[in-house]
């Protein structure tokens, strides 16, 4: 049985489940003083091992949906859809006048949750 909480997860087990998930690694003193000013983080475990997560980070009229993730070994039963409900229930408290983006590797999942590629802005990053 699969436990969910909104909270964020701690800073080793976050970077490892990134990892594990394929995603980008990240540098743990700095993921140690990003973690605790997200606005919003659900963390799924299977007992206590952090097995889905994900995080609303921004400032209130500009958020971001991020670090979406969940273990390979726990892949296909519905865990990024739960952690996405949960991402969404937060986002659609926020006023409507939020601009809410993600970036993402996959589209497959945020298209569900009313996420399009947008027409009339172009998407940016860099990466350090």
């Amino acid at each position: 049985m699969f436990e969910l909480t909104e909270t964020v997860p701690d800073v080793d087990e976050f970077c490892d489940l990134r990892i594990a998930a394929g995603l980008s690694a990240m540098d743990r003193p700095a993921a140690a003083a990003a973690l605790p000013r997200s606005l919003h983080a659900v963390s799924v475990r299977d007992g206590d091992r952090l097995v889905a997560m994900g995080r609303v980070v921004g400032d209130g009229l500009h958020v971001q949906v991020t670090d979406i993730a969940v273990h390979p070994e726990f892949q296909g039963r519905g865990l990024s859809r739960l952690v996405m409900e949960s991402v969404m229930a937060y986002v659609h408290s926020l006023p409507a006048s939020t601009i809410v983006s993600l970036f993402a590797d996959v589209d497959w999942l945020y298209g569900k949750f009313g996420f399009a590629v947008p027409r009339a802005s172009t998407g940016m990053m860099l990466r350090r």
